[in-house]
């Protein structure tokens, strides 16, 4: 860049890769056509197109969508080799009682907690465990006498367990799905 001359501009792909990975959270596709001023259904296309690049060129990282974007992730195999450098350590397993209480509010929300422990048959103090962890939040309040507290899922809850939405949940059978949660 001598005499004046203009930096090149940056390829779409660049700034899709950037995007994603400066984020630090799931990025909408008509979030990203709007910033690089394309069309959604060409971003869609140009979010396909670096979702192959990056897997062809083997590089340790890949797009995902989660709670109705996309974001940069380390596959599994490739985490594994590098957990000493990854942080934070991840949190504890949830316990029973917790995962319990989640799966409660995630299928029926929104719910109060005197709903959650009659479902359940047992106290819902891990509440607070899970709005610690963000995976739950009050979402408002019930017309109930005294006006109780509504639970709901965030949108961590989304990215932690790798969903897209609330209708990607599985469907109830009685299987145990504690091993969904990645940390």
């Amino acid at each position: 860049m001598t005499n004046g001359e203009a930096a090149p501009r940056p390829s779409r792909q660049a700034l899709i890769g950037a995007a994603l990975l400066a984020a630090g959270r799931p990025v909408a596709a008509r979030e990203l056509a709007a910033v690089l001023g394309l069309d959604e259904e060409v971003m869609q296309h140009e979010l396909q197109t670096f979702s192959g690049v990056l897997e062809a060129a083997d590089l340790g990282f890949r797009v995902e969508m989660v709670a109705g974007g996309y974001r940069l992730v380390v596959p599994g195999e490739v985490a594994a080799q590098l957990s000493p450098l990854l942080a934070p350590p991840p949190l504890p397993p949830l316990s029973s009682a917790a995962l319990e209480v989640l799966a409660v509010i995630a299928y029926r929300q929104p719910v109060t907690r005197a709903e959650i422990e009659a479902m359940r048959g047992g106290s819902a103090s891990t509440v607070v465990t899970l709005q610690e962890r963000e995976l739950v939040k009050v979402v408002g309040r019930s017309d109930a006498v005294g006006q109780p507290l509504l639970y709901g899922t965030t949108e961590r809850f989304l990215v932690e367990f790798g969903l897209g939405g609330l209708g990607d949940l599985p469907p109830l059978d009685g299987a145990d799905f504690s091993h969904l949660l990645r940390g």
